[in-house]
Parts: C-alpha cells; sequence; structure tokens
C-alpha cells in the first residue's frame, strides 16, 4: 500500500508539473505552484525531486501513462499496424501537449545526465509495449526473424527519438505526426518478413 501512495504523489507531482509547463511555461513555473497544483507538500516534493529541472526527465513517465491507455487497444491488428497507431498516438499527443522547448529540454538533458537515462530504460511501459507487439509480430510470422526482437525494439525506437529530434530542430514548422504518418510506413517496410 505505501509504494502505491509514493507513486501516487509522486504522480500527481508530475502531473501537476507538465500541467503547468504547458499553461504557463518552464520558466515562469515555479515548485510551489507545482506543489499548490498537485495538493502535495513542499516536503514531499522534495521527496521525489532535487528540484524543477530533474522534472524534465518525467516527460517520459507521462509517455508510459498514454502507453498504458493504447495498451489493449486494437491487439489483434498486425504487428505493423499497431506500431502505426501506436506512433501516431503517441506524436498527435506530444504534438497537441507537450510544448517544444520541453520536449528539447528533455532529449538535451538526456544527452548531458550522469543518472540513468529514462528514455533507454528498458523497464519503461513504452519498451515493454513495443517489445510485445514486436515479439507478436515475429512470432505470427509478420516480421522478420532474421534479427532479434531486441535489435527491431532498438531501431523502432532509434526512429521516433529522431523524428522528434528532427521536429525540435525545426521548431515544431511542420506536423509531427503528419510526417511521421508519410515517412514511417516506409521505415516500418524494412520489418516485414
Amino acid at each position: 500500500m505505501r509504494k502505491t501512495n509514493e507513486r501516487n504523489t509522486r504522480g500527481k507531482i508530475i502531473n501537476a508539473a507538465w500541467k503547468l509547463f504547458y499553461e504557463q511555461g518552464y520558466d515562469d513555473t515555479t515548485i510551489e505552484d507545482i506543489v499548490f497544483e498537485s495538493g502535495t507538500s513542499k516536503g514531499s516534493f522534495y521527496h521525489y525531486f532535487s528540484g524543477k529541472d530533474a522534472l524534465l526527465s518525467t516527460l517520459s513517465f507521462l509517455f508510459d501513462e498514454r502507453y498504458e491507455i493504447l495498451a489493449n487497444q486494437n491487439t489483434e491488428a498486425d504487428a505493423l499496424t499497431r506500431l502505426l497507431q501506436l506512433n501516431h498516438e503517441i506524436f498527435l499527443f506530444i504534438e497537441n501537449t507537450v510544448p517544444i522547448d520541453l520536449l528539447s529540454r528533455l532529449l538535451s538533458s538526456q544527452l548531458v545526465t550522469k543518472d540513468k537515462k529514462h528514455l533507454l530504460d528498458e523497464n519503461r511501459t513504452y519498451y515493454k509495449l513495443i517489445r510485445r507487439v514486436i515479439a507478436d509480430g515475429v512470432e505470427r510470422g509478420e516480421l522478420r526473424s532474421d534479427l532479434s526482437v531486441n535489435e527491431l525494439v532498438k531501431s523502432f525506437a532509434l526512429l521516433e527519438r529522431s523524428m522528434m529530434y528532427d521536429w525540435c530542430l525545426c521548431e515544431g514548422h511542420y506536423s509531427l505526426c503528419a510526417y511521421s504518418e508519410k515517412m514511417l510506413p516506409e521505415f516500418l517496410a524494412f520489418y516485414k518478413k
């Protein structure tokens, strides 16, 4: 029960922070704002986070919450269709709810952090879901089996990160979702058996 309460408190802080970052901007959001919005205390905040910058790496937590919602949708579809749908949903979520400057900060923080790189954490819901979809596709004979599931998962994650990175570099001057819908099927043709 204690673990659940800790996860809920941490989740409240993360969700409140990202809501405020979106509404007010990162620089104009204070720790006091986050504590108030989350209905927690400063002590709780500092129990989980060393400061506001530490929240940057938690964007992957929000992505994983979204992936948990998507995990059981359209499970009967073939693997490539599921990968395309998952990508569409998360990129639409990013485009509509994550300011580019925050996504840029997340990506750049992963380059310089000495701590765990959250985007590469294979225990994330993201990796577990993508691995399951790809493994099912290999098992059903839809996807190539001459490469390991892990190699296919890694290349898919790399494709998604590279598209997000380019979108940030271009300051969102194109639709991330539309670009992915156009290009990702071409890239995923490499996965077909």
